[in-house]
């Protein structure tokens, strides 16, 4: 009896077992089919995916491919403009290691990486699906160039810049503001760091030298880092670089004058107009076919003519202070 017993228990449980796995295949033959009726019964590109993407210069930037249904299909990304294969699923075929293949598994979505993003990464790339047909996507890397400049002002109207060379003229006594404009910079700069004769300038010295204030402009893509130096003397003098932690530097010369005339820096001593020299040339051969009583006079007169030349000639109207 208990022999029989034990035999039925056994068939129970093995029919039990059996209705358990039957019904364990229709449900997963059921999700199968489930996944692969409606509009799409293979894979697709999803359409929300972005067609346009931009990317500031030495970035990285992100292009998203979202692919629905894939199966045992593979994903390829390939540069349009040379039609080189980057990558297939994650095996990368490009010796450049800023692009990287990345796959999202909960958002079905294929990234392709590119870091330090440069200007020549501009253009289209395509996102493929091994089907055939082959089915492609196109999406547009668009790369922004910040531009980086120092403009500077002045309490006072002495201000001059030369535009032949950058450098920029003040007056011994004034306020300076140099002021580090980036335009067209889709993130902020995390520092902007100022940099005198290749020492960096402190951010503020409470000690009457500088300050420096850093903003975004009203608006999207301007930023501003202002160095103030109040009080300018003449070791203020030198070369100033703005550097931001994101983008490439940018650098003026300022001179603080002290009664001096810009372009007499500009000329220096060595600058001697043409004509002096040639009015020293004549004195001396005036002097030497003179008879010895008359040569101190002429000397002496052809001195004071060069004197009196080098204080009147003009000054080329681009080195006038305003």
């Amino acid at each position: 009896m208990r022999t029989s017993s034990c035999i039925n228990y056994y068939v129970l449980c093995l029919v039990f077992w059996i209705l358990l796995g039957i019904s364990g295949v229709s449900t997963r033959s059921h999700t199968k089919v489930k996944r692969m009726t409606g509009l799409y019964t293979g894979p697709y590109f999803d359409s929300s995916s972005a067609t346009n993407i931009t990317a500031q210069l030495g970035t990285r930037a992100f292009l998203p491919c979202k692919v629905r249904q894939l199966g045992n299909k593979s994903v390829s990304w390939v540069r349009k403009k040379d039609s080189h294969i980057l990558s297939v699923d994650r095996a990368m075929f490009i010796a450049d290691d800023r692009f990287q293949s990345i796959f999202v598994e909960h958002a079905d979505t294929w990234k392709l990486q590119i870091k330090y993003v440069q200007a020549k990464d501009e253009g289209q790339y395509e996102c493929q699906i091994s089907t055939e047909p082959k089915m492609s996507h196109i999406i547009k890397l668009n790369v922004v160039v910040p531009k980086i400049e120092i403009e500077i002002e002045s309490n006072k109207i002495e201000l001059n810049r030369e535009k032949s060379d950058g450098d920029m003229y003040v007056k011994s006594g004034n306020t300076v503001t140099l002021r580090c404009v980036i335009k067209q910079s889709l993130e902020i700069p995390s520092f902007v760091f100022w940099y005198h004769e290749g020492d960096r300038v402190p951010h503020y010295d409470a000690g009457d030298k500088v300050q420096i204030l850093s903003k975004r402009v009203d608006g999207i893509t301007d930023f501003i880092s202002n160095l103030i130096i109040p009080n300018t003397r003449k070791e203020d003098s030198g070369n100033y670089t703005c550097s931001p932690n994101n983008l490439d530097s940018a650098s003026v010369v300022l001179h603080v004058l002290n009664g001096e005339h810009p372009a007499a820096i500009q000329r220096g001593k060595s600058s001697i107009p043409g004509c002096c020299e040639v009015l020293w040339w004549l004195a001396g051969g005036v002097t030497l076919t003179q008879n010895n009583s008359k040569r101190l006079l002429i000397f002496v007169l052809t001195a004071m003519m060069v004197v009196l030349t080098q204080s009147f000639l003009p000054y080329p109207a681009s080195a006038v202070p305003r």
